[in-house]
């Protein structure tokens, strides 16, 4: 009896010996879903995950992607890697079909330190409604040179002869500023950098965005979002030797220093780096249970 548990214990302990090899070579992968969107680095959805300008930033709510930031949460309906963007839906954003006043609208303003991550691309235009005569954004402009201008070729004219502003019962404004603010006014998004519904002193907002040369039927046909430029800041060739030696990247509790994540070990380099340690020390491992294995069989027989 005594010597089948002496060989149970030298077996526990060569299976206990697999256990760290196997976790070696199985990188922690931080990719994750949410509904039919793949969330990879730099986002994630686990903090400790992707890189640390991106933290705290993405929630997965019944299959629902969620962006958060200072002005509101946005629905997330597509994450291009390839361009390095994101299209964003504010249920509160006024389209062609419906023109949501009351200043409800998150608009667009990020955190100071995310501002070098994200901005809006070039091709969005905003469209800014109901906006009061003593708006910042009329301030210093006189007479007929207005900030309201098209970008990329979509404006407030064409966005006027959607449905909903016959909803609301559009008056055409001169395009003199002492007749009156416009009901609508264009701007990229470079030119006031942030939209912000109450500091602007605005009713609402629209945004569309351009993917391909315009469409020839007008504001109908255009794509209503907000598409945003994400930029990594940072050592992105850590990140790449990190991924190359099959490892995930992410960062540490401080959310600044950014690590290898390899399976059972967390990496300041690489996986390679580590793994020629855990290697040595898994064979002296290896030869010191053999011998015990090799004592235990001997007293069995």
């Amino acid at each position: 009896m005594t010597l089948l548990f002496m060989l149970t214990v030298c077996l526990s302990f060569l299976a206990l010996l697999a256990t760290p090899s196997f976790a070696t070579n199985q990188a922690n992968s931080c990719r994750s879903y949410c509904g039919n969107i793949t969330i990879d680095y730099p986002f994630s959805l686990d903090y400790g995950c992707g890189h640390p300008g991106f933290r705290d930033l993405l929630f997965c709510m019944n299959d629902v992607l969620m962006f958060h930031i200072s002005s509101g949460s946005y629905r997330v309906l597509d994450i291009d890697y390839a361009y390095q963007a994101l299209t964003l839906h504010d249920p509160h954003m006024s389209t062609c079909d419906t023109i949501v006043l009351g200043g409800r609208g998150n608009g667009f303003t990020v955190e100071q330190w995310r501002a070098p991550y994200f901005n809006p691309t070039p091709d969005n235009v905003f469209m800014l409604i109901g906006c009061s005569a003593e708006s910042p954004l009329f301030q210093g402009f006189p007479g007929k040179h207005l900030p309201c201008r098209n970008v990329s070729g979509m404006g407030c004219e064409e966005y006027y002869d959607c449905p909903a502003w016959s909803l609301i019962g559009h008056k055409k404004v001169g395009s003199v500023y002492g007749s009156g603010p416009p009901e609508c006014c264009a701007v990229a998004f470079e030119a006031i950098k942030a939209i912000n519904l109450s500091k602007l002193q605005c009713e609402g907002y629209s945004s569309a965005y351009s993917l391909a040369p315009l469409r020839v039927d007008g504001a109908g046909g255009w794509s209503y979002g907000i598409r945003v430029k994400y930029s990594v800041q940072g050592n992105d060739e850590f990140c790449r030797a990190c991924e190359a030696t099959g490892g995930a990247c992410g960062f540490g509790t401080d959310g600044v220093k950014q690590l290898c994540m390899c399976g059972s070990f967390n990496s300041t380099t690489n996986c390679d780096s580590e793994s020629s340690t855990s290697s040595r020390m898994t064979l002296s491992l290896a030869i010191a249970l053999a011998g015990i294995f090799s004592i235990c069989t001997f007293f069995y027989f």
